[in-house]
């Protein structure tokens, strides 16, 4: 598969696995929370209070997720199947038109929320098609390696949306850290939740 990665430290043992995380279980993982998220978001059993605290949780993780996604997933796909080429295109047209949403969004009854929420659904639909033959062609090893980078990128991605900006590699790669340090400021001045755990502490679980 042809990924743009470091190499690997050199080693004798041909077998050689890194620690950490599959980029295709961490991408599974999420878009079991995602769906989550989007099942609460739209429950009119809970108060508009919660369903707002849910809804900027659930921007800040679609936002996070997808700055990953577009940076390392989609990139492998196209590499590793190139037969798929046309289906990453749409994704990352879908990922533009989801972060567009998010972005127009108003309160918590906002009817859009329903718009959004069937949004996450398909989204996870369509990258899980990816994820499944992704599997069958790069080896353990190329998706940990790529696990350990979602990872960091995840941890400097934006927690807004912002539709506007590259979605392809190399700008991605630049672009994305340094809107995330200008999110993650304007997160701590305003207090506003960004993380599952936020939801939980509140809670009180």
């Amino acid at each position: 598969m042809t990924v743009p990665l470091p190499p690997l430290p050199p080693t004798a043992d041909d077998a050689y696995r890194p620690g950490g995380r599959s980029m295709a279980d961490i991408a599974d993982t999420e878009h079991r929370q995602l769906l989550g998220l989007a099942d609460q978001v739209t429950d009119q059993r809970l108060s508009p209070e919660r369903r707002r605290e849910v809804a900027e949780v659930l921007t800040a993780a679609i936002s996070r997720h997808l700055s990953a996604e577009e940076q390392y997933l989609l990139p492998a796909a196209r590499a590793a199947l190139p037969e798929c080429a046309e289906r990453v295109d749409r994704e990352l047209a879908a990922d533009a038109a989801l972060l567009g949403a998010l972005k127009a969004l108003g309160g918590p009854d906002d009817p859009a929320l329903a718009d959004v929420a069937a949004r996450v659904r398909r989204h996870v639909e369509a990258v899980s098609a990816l994820i499944t033959p992704l599997r069958e062609v790069a080896t353990d090893a190329e998706l940990i390696r790529l696990g350990n980078r979602w990872e960091i990128a995840e941890e400097a991605a934006p927690t807004r949306p912002h539709p506007g900006t590259p979605a392809t590699p190399p700008w991605n790669r630049v672009v994305e850290p340094a809107l995330g340090v200008v999110d993650k400021v304007r997160d701590a001045v305003t207090g506003r939740r960004t993380y599952l755990a936020d939801l939980k502490r509140d809670a009180g679980d």
